[in-house]
């Protein structure tokens, strides 16, 4: 269903493609919609189209000046940067796509990419050998780790007469990606999120303990689009290399023990329970006091750890809980069952042969109303804003 983009203000760039025509029916289609879009062409954009197309359809003076004061008397891209709402490039050129992935700054759109804040979106066009070219998916990588939406090009005819993906995409694809972040910025203000993320561990001697291989990337990245979306967002992280997203608050933890603790003293001032650490089942008995020295065998004896999103959910309220399941065999039984045993209102299921220490996940949604959603292989970034989607819906039902 389209959307309103009414109050919004875009930037839109336009690069050195042969796709860089179809721009013009994006900028008259923003428009259309309400959004304010102030475009910025690059010198190459400017042999493909004619500057005048796109001061005249968007109503505002072309950026492209990059020493100028002219716009409202400021630093250019400074000053567009700063109002914008959201950065959308279509098409992108694999040197615009380099330029932002390495802080290059050499433009006005690739100044005004660095000294934005607001939510960014590329769609690619190129040959189909760049476009597989090591390289600009390297730079993609980059960019889509970084948060960046990219649109991903089209199977079709290129204008090389070759046939391949490469193709600008749709006009659909585009806007769709447009108005997911557009409404989305916001419509967690008000809530308080509290996410946990990471692995525990759980301590045998002074030097060994047991623990997992979860990198804390999914609930790093579950926290930062949180924040992005207006939320006031804590985080309980294990032990983790990942460095604290700004403008969230991060306490660290090292044993399950230490988690239930923290998540417990927080919960009181939480609307929204995030539980995507990867919390140790069981840990030893005893800790030794010293290094055990080593032996021919050794038995461990393990217990049990308290069970935080258990304990949250006897405590639910009118929070909103959503638990993960990382399992290995029958995915969605499991998750099934973790979801009514521990009063969750979502569950997100994930095969851990997927998405352990990498940048993408590959999930299943479920609800109490036995809905399962199975997402395509994500970002972590993008798969954390597919979950919080599914939390606004929740917490704001539409009339």
């Amino acid at each position: 269903m389209e959307r309103s983009l009414e109050g919004k203000e875009i930037i839109l760039g336009v690069t050195g493609s042969i796709a860089a025509y179809k721009a013009v029916e994006i900028l008259r289609e923003l428009t259309r919609r309400g959004a304010a879009v102030t475009v910025v062409m690059t010198e190459s954009a400017q042999r493909f189209v004619a500057p005048l197309t796109f001061e005249t359809l968007s109503r505002r003076p072309l950026l492209t000046d990059l020493f100028t004061l002219e716009y409202d008397k400021q630093i250019g891209h400074v000053a567009s940067a700063g109002r914008a709402d959201l950065l959308l490039v279509a098409p992108a050129t694999a040197n615009t796509i380099a330029k932002f992935a390495h802080g290059l700054a050499d433009d006005f759109l690739s100044n005004i990419y660095l000294s934005s804040t607001c939510p960014v979106v590329l769609a690619p066009a190129m040959d189909l050998e760049m476009y597989a070219h090591p390289a600009v998916q390297g730079n993609l990588g980059t960019l889509k780790a970084r948060g960046v939406s990219i649109v991903e090009p089209e199977f079709g005819e290129l204008a090389s007469g070759m046939i391949g993906r490469g193709r600008l995409a749709e006009l659909s694809a585009i806007l769709q990606a447009v108005e997911d972040l557009l409404h989305r910025q916001g419509d967690l203000k008000g809530e308080t999120v509290l996410v946990t993320a990471g692995p525990t561990q759980e301590p045998l001697d002074p030097v060994r303990y047991l623990s997992n291989r979860s990198s804390g990337k999914m609930g790093f990245a579950i926290a930062e689009a949180a924040r992005d979306r207006g939320a006031h967002v804590m985080l309980v992280s294990g032990p983790t290399a990942l460095p604290t997203p700004p403008g969230v608050t991060r306490t660290d933890v090292t044993a399950a023990e230490e988690m239930y603790h923290a998540v417990l003293d927080r919960l009181d001032d939480t609307t929204i329970l995030i539980m995507a650490a990867a919390v140790a089942d069981y840990r030893p008995s005893t800790q030794a006091a010293q290094k055990i020295k080593k032996r021919e065998a050794m038995t461990v004896e393990l217990v049990r750890n308290p069970d935080i999103l258990a304990e949250a959910g006897r405590k639910k309220g009118s929070r909103t809980l959503v638990g993960f399941a990382a399992e290995t065999e029958e995915l969605i039984q499991n998750a099934r069952e973790k979801l009514e045993k521990k009063n969750l209102d979502l569950i997100v299921a994930n095969d851990i042969r997927v998405g352990f220490g990498g940048e993408t996940n590959r999930v299943t949604i479920l609800d109490r109303q036995g809905s399962v959603e199975e997402l395509p292989e994500l970002t972590k970034r993008e798969a954390a804003h597919r979950i919080l989607d599914r939390v606004v819906a929740l917490r704001k039902p539409t009339s």
